[in-house]
């Protein structure tokens, strides 16, 4: 079997022999967000005895981490009569350790106790390269260099890559996740990640690479099973950005546009008002949030592929998230785009599917309702840290 299941305590150490009689597995992994998945397991003692609240599960595939993070819901019980042998089953649901990193949020004076931090004081960093700055957040937030009641145990940064281009941070109190999806989109659509490697889990930043002459997906090379596609209007081609409104009687309120013309030729004009009030209104913070509407708001090519591993091109080995790859259309059309998220679906009996997930930061299997509220809830969150 190409996939195994561990189960570690939060020190990262095996806890038993690997899981077997698992069924019904099903992994998601997400650019830049935390990866998510279920699977069933025999309700055995031995298992049980693994399943403890702050545990995690370890799925390896084809001799390699494919996923690894804490147990979210760790036990869900179900038996009836009918189950053989009789031990009933457990539903395990978990994350990638990208999750725990979620948990926290942005300090303005990360090295100060809670109930010393600064008032007005935002965390600055003005032109400095997004891979120094997300890897900053992350360290002094939970990492090695965070005050110790803070730190996430055996958790490191990877080595430095060298990517990203500069921009500028300033937060108080945001999720750190929503500030390091922020810098890296806006300072050269970098990527991050963590990786379970050496007894440690190593958070690290990455340049996504460009697969599209050789990471193609059509009928004719046979590594297709299925395409859905769906094109979509812009939500947005001019973002609109005011700063702080000022003092009655005073003047100097700061106004930047953000637009995709191309969008807007191609398409139409769509204006969207952007409160930047919550930003500490210089350009640079502006323009940023700007470029955050501008890329949600994209002209979306959402395009779910069930594809086929081939001896020459291979999920996870080939290309992997963040990656830039090209899909042929059966009608003439090929889309080239970004894998967003890669989708994992294996029984013992079945073997694997695994589906790709292509297009736009937005693009997304959830319902519009369900993308608005999140929409709805990083703006409140924004102006919650004013």
């Amino acid at each position: 079997m190409a996939v195994q299941l561990l189960i570690t305590d939060k020190n990262l150490a095996v806890q038993g022999d690997p899981i077997d009689g698992w069924t019904n597995l099903d992994v998601t992994k997400r650019f830049n967000e935390p990866g998510s998945g279920s699977v069933d397991v025999p309700a055995r003692p031995d298992v049980m005895a693994q399943l403890q609240p702050g545990n995690r599960l370890v799925v390896i595939r084809d001799g390699a981490v494919w996923v690894a993070g804490p147990m979210e819901i760790p036990t869900e019980f179900s038996w009836s009569v009918t189950d053989e042998p009789g031990y009933g089953t457990v539903a395990i649901s978990f994350s990638d350790d990208l999750a725990t990193v979620a948990g926290y949020i942005t300090w303005p004076t990360p090295a100060n106790a809670w109930t010393a931090q600064l008032a007005n004081t935002y965390r600055q960093l003005a032109s400095t390269n997004a891979e120094t700055i997300i890897r900053a957040l992350v360290n002094e937030n939970c990492g090695p260099g965070a005050r110790a009641e803070r730190r996430i145990p055996h958790f490191a940064l990877d080595s430095v890559a060298g990517v990203g281009t500069p921009t500028t941070l300033s937060t108080r109190f945001e999720p750190l996740l929503d500030v390091c999806r922020r810098i890296a989109l806006d300072g050269g659509a970098i990527g991050f990640r963590t990786q379970q490697a050496a007894g440690q889990i190593l958070f690290g930043c990455y340049q996504p690479r460009d697969l599209t002459a050789t990471a193609r997906f059509s009928i004719g090379l046979g590594n297709l099973r299925s395409i859905q596609s769906k094109l979509s209007a812009p939500t947005v081609t001019h973002a609109l950005i005011a700063g702080t409104e000022p003092d009655i009687g005073t003047t100097g309120r700061t106004y930047v546009q953000v637009a995709d013309a191309a969008a807007a030729a191609s398409w139409w004009r769509v204006e969207r008002y952007v409160d930047g009030s919550a930003q500490t209104d210089t350009d640079g913070e502006l323009t940023q949030a700007g470029n955050g509407e501008i890329a949600g708001g994209a002209a979306p090519v959402e395009l779910a592929t069930v594809t086929v591993d081939t001896p020459d091109l291979k999920a996870g080995r080939d290309f992997d998230l963040g990656d830039k790859v090209t899909v042929a259309l059966p009608y003439g059309v090929e889309v080239v785009d970004l894998v967003r998220s890669i989708h994992l679906q294996t029984t013992p009996d079945s073997g694997e599917y695994v589906t790709t997930l292509i297009g736009s930061p937005e693009a997304s299997t959830d319902p519009a309702m369900v993308k608005a509220i999140r929409t709805l809830g990083r703006r409140l969150g924004r102006l919650e840290t004013r």
